[in-house]
Protein backbone atom coordinates (compact mmCIF):
# COMPACT_ATOMS: atom_id res chain seq x y z
CA UNK A 1 0.00 0.00 0.00
CA UNK A 2 1.36 3.30 -1.03
CA UNK A 3 2.10 6.10 1.68
CA UNK A 4 0.15 8.67 1.88
CA UNK A 5 1.87 11.54 1.90
CA UNK A 6 1.43 14.60 4.45
CA UNK A 7 -0.03 18.61 3.64
CA UNK A 8 1.89 21.13 5.61
CA UNK A 9 0.07 24.15 6.02
CA UNK A 10 1.99 27.57 6.63
CA UNK A 11 -0.29 30.07 7.29
CA UNK A 12 0.13 33.06 10.13
CA UNK A 13 -4.12 33.25 10.58
CA UNK A 14 -5.11 30.60 12.83
CA UNK A 15 -8.92 30.47 11.19
CA UNK A 16 -7.07 29.98 7.71
CA UNK A 17 -5.51 27.10 9.54
CA UNK A 18 -8.42 25.70 11.46
CA UNK A 19 -10.39 25.93 8.50
CA UNK A 20 -8.15 24.10 5.84
CA UNK A 21 -7.36 21.54 8.44
CA UNK A 22 -11.11 20.73 8.66
CA UNK A 23 -10.95 20.55 4.56
CA UNK A 24 -8.11 17.96 4.58
CA UNK A 25 -9.54 15.95 7.76
CA UNK A 26 -12.65 15.54 5.87
CA UNK A 27 -11.26 14.34 3.09
CA UNK A 28 -8.98 11.98 4.88
CA UNK A 29 -5.94 13.60 4.15
CA UNK A 30 -3.18 13.88 6.84
CA UNK A 31 -1.03 17.64 7.61
CA UNK A 32 0.65 19.52 9.62
CA UNK A 33 0.22 23.02 10.42
CA UNK A 34 3.10 26.03 11.06
CA UNK A 35 1.87 29.58 11.75
CA UNK A 36 4.88 31.06 10.35
CA UNK A 37 7.64 30.50 7.78
CA UNK A 38 10.34 29.22 10.12
CA UNK A 39 8.47 27.10 11.99
CA UNK A 40 7.11 25.77 8.14
CA UNK A 41 10.68 25.30 6.77
CA UNK A 42 11.88 23.72 10.22
CA UNK A 43 8.84 21.08 9.94
CA UNK A 44 9.78 20.47 6.46
CA UNK A 45 13.18 19.73 7.02
CA UNK A 46 12.22 16.85 9.61
CA UNK A 47 9.67 15.76 8.16
CA UNK A 48 10.04 13.92 4.90
CA UNK A 49 6.87 12.14 4.82
CA UNK A 50 5.48 16.00 3.93
CA UNK A 51 4.38 16.18 0.16
CA UNK A 52 2.77 19.23 -0.47
CA UNK A 53 2.93 22.97 0.91
CA UNK A 54 0.14 25.00 1.37
CA UNK A 55 2.02 28.52 1.23
CA UNK A 56 0.29 31.83 2.65
CA UNK A 57 2.30 34.66 0.80
CA UNK A 58 1.31 37.29 3.23
CA UNK A 59 3.25 36.58 6.58
CA UNK A 60 5.46 39.01 8.73
CA UNK A 61 9.47 38.32 9.18
CA UNK A 62 9.29 35.29 6.77
CA UNK A 63 7.05 35.89 3.79
CA UNK A 64 6.03 33.21 1.52
CA UNK A 65 7.77 34.42 -1.88
CA UNK A 66 11.41 34.19 0.79
CA UNK A 67 9.71 30.88 2.10
CA UNK A 68 9.04 29.34 -1.58
CA UNK A 69 13.45 30.53 -2.18
CA UNK A 70 14.57 28.52 0.74
CA UNK A 71 12.41 25.71 -0.24
CA UNK A 72 13.74 26.08 -3.50
CA UNK A 73 17.14 25.82 -2.56
CA UNK A 74 17.23 22.67 -0.79
CA UNK A 75 19.15 19.90 -2.04
CA UNK A 76 16.66 18.03 0.74
CA UNK A 77 13.07 19.01 0.13
CA UNK A 78 13.96 21.34 -3.02
CA UNK A 79 11.03 19.68 -5.37
CA UNK A 80 8.42 19.36 -2.87
CA UNK A 81 5.23 21.33 -4.94
CA UNK A 82 4.00 24.51 -3.15
CA UNK A 83 0.77 25.85 -3.56
CA UNK A 84 0.68 29.56 -3.04
CA UNK A 85 -2.16 31.08 -0.98
CA UNK A 86 -2.96 34.76 -1.30
CA UNK A 87 -5.98 36.89 0.46
CA UNK A 88 -5.16 39.98 -1.57
CA UNK A 89 -6.27 38.42 -5.21
CA UNK A 90 -4.44 41.65 -7.13
CA UNK A 91 -3.90 41.26 -11.06
CA UNK A 92 -0.27 39.64 -11.90
CA UNK A 93 -0.31 37.98 -8.40
CA UNK A 94 -0.77 34.48 -9.92
CA UNK A 95 2.91 34.71 -12.22
CA UNK A 96 4.71 36.45 -9.31
CA UNK A 97 4.35 33.13 -7.13
CA UNK A 98 4.62 30.64 -10.09
CA UNK A 99 7.56 32.98 -11.38
CA UNK A 100 8.78 32.41 -7.58
CA UNK A 101 8.59 28.73 -7.77
CA UNK A 102 5.16 27.61 -6.55
CA UNK A 103 3.35 24.93 -8.20
CA UNK A 104 -0.06 26.21 -8.13
CA UNK A 105 -1.57 29.29 -7.10
CA UNK A 106 -5.29 29.64 -5.18
CA UNK A 107 -7.00 32.95 -3.74
CA UNK A 108 -8.46 33.32 -0.59
CA UNK A 109 -11.53 32.57 -0.04
CA UNK A 110 -10.17 29.01 -0.78
CA UNK A 111 -12.12 27.60 -3.41
CA UNK A 112 -12.26 24.36 -1.85
CA UNK A 113 -13.13 21.83 -5.02
CA UNK A 114 -10.73 23.65 -6.82
CA UNK A 115 -7.99 23.21 -4.10
CA UNK A 116 -8.83 19.51 -3.43
CA UNK A 117 -8.29 19.46 -7.76
CA UNK A 118 -5.05 20.94 -7.31
CA UNK A 119 -3.80 18.86 -4.08
CA UNK A 120 -4.65 15.57 -6.08
CA UNK A 121 -2.69 16.72 -9.23
CA UNK A 122 0.28 17.53 -7.37
CA UNK A 123 0.37 14.70 -4.88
Amino acid sequence: MKMQKVILLIDDDNRNIFALELTLKARKYKFLSAQNAAEGLQLLQSNPEIGLVLLDMMMPEIDGYEAIRQIRNSDKYGRVPIVAVTANAMSGDREKCLAAGADNYIAKPIDVDRLMKIIEELL
